[in-house]
């Protein structure tokens, strides 16, 4: 994006990760609508993991990622999917997601340092998306207190 101002930038990659994200959870929703709720999460993991590369996107799974306490590393943790690394997305087969899980993604956006997050749970009646963004990343027209 040569000669672009900042506002177009910022503007140029939330459009990129709206189209990334809409396209994970069409990948989601083909898994959900092919074997339904009822599995544990490692199978839905592995399902989606197919689908998206059927959709082309570059993912990683199992991504670990080192945790730090005052410039001492504490420990690590792994994040079920970081997609075209920026993304990452999480996944639950719960019956609802919990007030926990949604901070947790929050913790995650911020220890990984990616812009946006995902947390798909596959458990309930019907197929749950929440999307979450960096609160430091900017992004023109996207509300990043999410």
């Amino acid at each position: 994006m040569r000669g672009a101002t900042p506002f177009e930038k910022n503007n140029f990659v939330a459009m990129n990760h709206s189209a990334i994200t809409f396209k994970i959870n069409g990948c989601a929703m083909k898994v959900h609508n092919t074997i339904g709720s009822g599995f544990q999460e490692v199978i839905y993991q592995r399902c989606l993991a197919i689908e998206l590369e059927e959709a082309g996107l570059i993912y990683v799974r199992e991504s670990e990622q080192l945790l730090y306490y005052k410039n001492r590393e504490v420990g690590t943790r792994r994040a079920d999917f970081v997609v075209e690394e920026n993304i990452i997305v999480e996944l639950k087969a719960l019956y609802e997601i919990e007030k926990v899980h949604i901070v947790q993604m929050r913790n995650y956006l911020v220890a990984y340092n990616l812009p946006i997050g995902l947390l798909i749970n596959f458990g309930g009646e019907k197929l749950q998306f929440k999307k979450f963004y960096n609160p430091n990343f900017l992004f023109a027209g996207i509300n990043a207190a999410q």
